[in-house]
């Protein structure tokens, strides 16, 4: 059967195809709908781990026991899951292990632009890298069986583009796989070093083995045509390529993104005039050929940040530059705000009027940071703002002015380690959970702080409050955003205080379907003054219009926020 499916939805078919047992998880644009859609298939066990780190593991204790596992993350989630990857190379597999990596470039939603393959490299593993859903669903499928050949894990390569763009798969049915009996193998599975001294040779030889499967194998091809300019390329490149010349040149396409053909590079090579190589981020393919002695050019031509497109490769190859319409430059952006009636808005309101240095972290929250409030001084990574909080108070020593703000699932996520290290060496520091009741800026996945699993089901439940407590911060207190002056009550006393603290920001995202709105509020035009404080919220319902303060009822959501700034009370409801 023929069906559309995005890249993510293909993988996800493939790995199901493939008889993936375990699928364990943590979101992150763009890789998140894989498992989502793995959710679905209610024959395979699939979950959201609190971390990346988390997940690989779950997939390595489920291939030890013999089954096909998986997991799924985006770049900057493979750095967390990076500790457990460069070891799993040494002790492979029983059952077979995908590990799926979603690249952005373009940094689309991210806050770095890196190269997943240099993990690939450096943990001496396989990775896989396909140019379409087709191809993402069939490589997916076969992954499994390369893993347990090769004894190893496989690094599944996916991008932004490639993610959420469509193509026609040919689907059919899932292999039925059983597992492997699981059997005791101290020596290859106790990583002490007298084991792991052992197992690095074997690392080694695989990688020898399977260079020699590049060189001849599915997932790399010559397409070879005209022989006046030949191009090396791989994943979305390869479309691009395809749109802008066809048929017209001679192209190596590589899918077995490591490790690279050598002898199959040198033959494409010997048979073109001009060698080309064209690939998004690092140059990993030119420097590989330039390693075995291949000349081509590569990032002299093109640029080793953000994406390509067909017009991209058109401009550098064949020196034309297409005519565009350029907008007028004075129509202004419209830059990302937080949603109308966003719990967090009346939290950042209050830090920001208190003129409080807030040490941000990973999430939606994060558009906290935009004009008018301009809240945040920094954001890192993922738990970062809490363990800054800890060093920037020991070093500024300004614990009274200063905070940080984590979401609900990114303290689950790596942020409570970070309270735990303020407890422990006890920094008088003020914490900020803001607690929206589900992870957000992926598209409303789970945690382990909801009560329901990925499938929606009723599931294990963290206590905020007790988890805090438990780990010795003393004040905890919850507030809700919506109430200004609570905030603020709660703000000045908390950093007053001679002790760690926490503040759970508690209200539910005002996007979640079982949130019941309140009527729109309404600016009364004879009372409004003009005075401009309800802006300062920065509020996407509220704009001035004929020098009067204007709610868009079609946005407004009843929170209640603007109306307690307006002093002359002109912000109301209808029927008040």
């Amino acid at each position: 059967m023929k069906k559309l499916m995005i890249g993510n939805e293909a993988v996800s078919r493939g790995l199901y195809e493939g008889g993936v047992n375990i699928v364990s998880s943590y979101p992150g644009t763009p890789s998140t709908e894989i498992t989502e859609f793995i959710s679905k298939y209610d024959d395979v066990y699939s979950e959201w781990a609190p971390n990346e780190k988390v997940a690989m593991e779950v997939a390595f204790g489920a291939s030890l026991s013999g089954k096909r596992s998986a997991c799924c993350m985006k770049h900057v989630g493979l750095n967390v899951a990076a500790d457990p990857l460069f070891t799993l190379s040494y002790t492979g597999v029983t059952g077979g292990m995908v590990v799926c990596v979603a690249d952005d470039p373009a940094m689309h939603s991210s806050q770095n632009e890196q190269d997943s393959r240099h993990y690939a490299i450096a943990a001496k593993v396989p990775m896989l890298e396909p140019a379409d859903s087709s191809e993402a669903y069939s490589f997916a499928k076969g992954a499994f069986a390369l893993s347990e050949k090769f004894d190893t894990p496989v690094l599944f390569r996916m991008c932004t583009r490639m993610a959420h763009s469509q193509s026609i798969v040919e689907i059919g049915e899932r292999e039925d796989f059983e597992g492997i009996a699981y059997e005791k193998k101290p020596w290859k599975y106790i990583m002490a070093p007298a084991n792991a001294i052992k197992r690095h040779p074997f690392v080694e030889e695989r990688t020898q083995k399977l260079t020699e499967l590049a060189e001849n194998c599915e997932y790399n091809r010559v397409e070879m045509s005209d022989t006046k300019l030949g191009i090396i390329t791989a994943g979305t490149c390869y479309q691009y390529i395809k749109e802008v010349f066809g048929d017209s040149v001679s192209i190596l396409k590589i899918g077995m993104i490591n490790p690279l053909p050598v002898k199959m590079i040198k033959d494409f090579a010997a048979k073109v005039d001009r060698l080309v190589v064209v690939e998004e981020l690092d140059p990993i393919i030119e420097t590989h050929c330039n390693n075995i002695g291949v000349k081509v050019e590569g990032k002299s031509l093109f640029s080793n940040m953000g994406e390509f497109s067909q017009q991209t490769i058109r401009e550098v190859l064949l020196g034309e530059k297409p005519e565009t319409v350029k907008a007028d430059s004075e129509v202004p952006v419209r830059p990302p705000v937080m949603c109308s009636g966003c719990p967090h808005r009346g939290m950042y309101y209050t830090l920001a009027k208190n003129k409080i240095t807030v040490l941000g972290d990973i999430g939606c929250y994060t558009l906290g940071s935009a004009p008018p409030l301009n809240a945040l001084d920094s954001t890192l990574c993922m738990g970062a703002s809490v363990s800054g909080l800890h060093g920037f108070n020991k070093g500024a020593g300004n614990e009274k002015k200063t905070v940080c703000v984590i979401g609900d699932s990114t303290f689950m996520h790596s942020g409570v380690t970070g309270l735990i290290n303020i407890s422990y060496n006890m920094s008088n520091s003020t914490v900020i959970i803001l607690d929206n009741s589900i992870t957000g800026m992926t598209g409303h996945q789970q945690n382990p702080t909801t009560g329901y699993n990925i499938k929606g089901d009723p599931a294990g439940k963290i206590d905020l409050e007790a988890l805090c407590h438990s780990i010795g911060i003393n004040r905890v207190r919850v507030v809700d955003p919506y109430d200004l002056d609570e905030c603020d009550k709660a703000l000045k006393e908390e950093l007053a205080a001679e002790e760690p603290s926490v503040i759970i920001s508690r209200r539910p995202c005002v996007l979640l379907k079982y949130v019941k709105h309140e009527k729109p509020l309404r600016v009364d035009p004879e009372k409004c003054r003009a005075c401009k404080r309800c802006m300062k919220l920065g509020c996407p319902s509220i704009s001035f219009k004929d020098g009067k303060a204007v709610i868009d009822q079609t946005q407004c959501v009843g929170c209640n926020v603007c109306s307690q700034l307006c002093p002359f009370d002109a912000i109301g409801r209808e029927e008040e």
